[in-house]
C-alpha cells in the first residue's frame, strides 16, 4: 500500500471533502474559501475534479476505490499528514484499517467511501467522515468538513438536487 507524508506547519483551517464523483459543486468550493489545506479523502474519478480545489489552497488527495488510470496511478492509497498541531491519516475506506491499522501517534483518522457524514471513535482514536461533497447518494445529504484545531465540524451544502457535473 503506498503511502506519503505531508507536513503544512501554517495550515490552521482545514476543508475536508471525500466522494465527488467527477462533480465539483460551486457551493462545495464556495463553503471551502479561506481554508490553509484541502484533504480529499478519494473518490474523485476524473483528473479535472484536482484543478478547482488547487485553485483554493493545498491539496492533498488519495485514490479512491473509483479512482482509475494513470492520475489516479499517481495518487497515494494513504496519507500522513502533519496540520493544525496534529497528525491526520487519510484513507478511502475504513474498513480498510482492520488489514492494516492507522500509524501509532494519529491523532485523526479522515475517510470517505461511505457517503455517510460522521464524526466518531475507532479503537480510541477520533475519525471523520466528510460524507460526500458531490452526487447526493440516497437520502444522505450532500456534506463536507472544517478543520480548525482539533475542532471538527460537518457542513451541510444546500445544493440543487441534480446540477450538472463541472469538468
Amino acid at each position: 500500500m503506498s503511502r506519503e507524508a505531508f507536513d503544512f506547519p501554517e495550515a490552521q483551517r482545514i476543508g475536508v471533502v471525500a466522494d465527488t464523483h467527477n462533480q465539483v459543486r460551486p457551493e462545495a468550493l464556495a463553503a471551502l474559501a479561506g481554508v490553509d489545506l484541502i484533504i480529499h479523502a478519494g473518490d474523485l474519478c476524473a483528473p479535472g475534479i484536482l484543478e478547482p480545489f488547487r485553485d483554493l489552497a493545498p491539496f492533498v488527495a488519495v485514490r479512491g476505490n473509483n479512482d482509475r488510470g494513470d492520475w489516479a496511478d499517481a495518487l497515494p492509497e494513504r496519507a500522513l499528514i502533519r496540520a493544525a498541531g496534529q497528525t491526520l491519516y487519510v484513507i478511502h475506506d475504513l474498513a480498510a484499517l482492520s488489514a492494516e491499522p492507522a500509524p501509532r501517534g494519529v491523532d485523526l483518522i479522515i475517510a470517505g467511501h461511505s457517503h455517510k457524514p460522521a464524526l466518531g471513535r475507532r479503537a480510541g482514536t477520533r475519525f471523520l467522515n466528510p460524507g460526500s461533497a458531490g452526487p447526493r447518494r440516497f437520502r444522505l445529504p450532500v456534506t463536507l468538513a472544517l478543520l480548525t484545531g482539533r475542532e471538527a465540524t460537518l457542513v451541510e451544502i444546500h445544493a440543487p438536487r441534480n446540477p450538472g457535473k463541472r469538468r
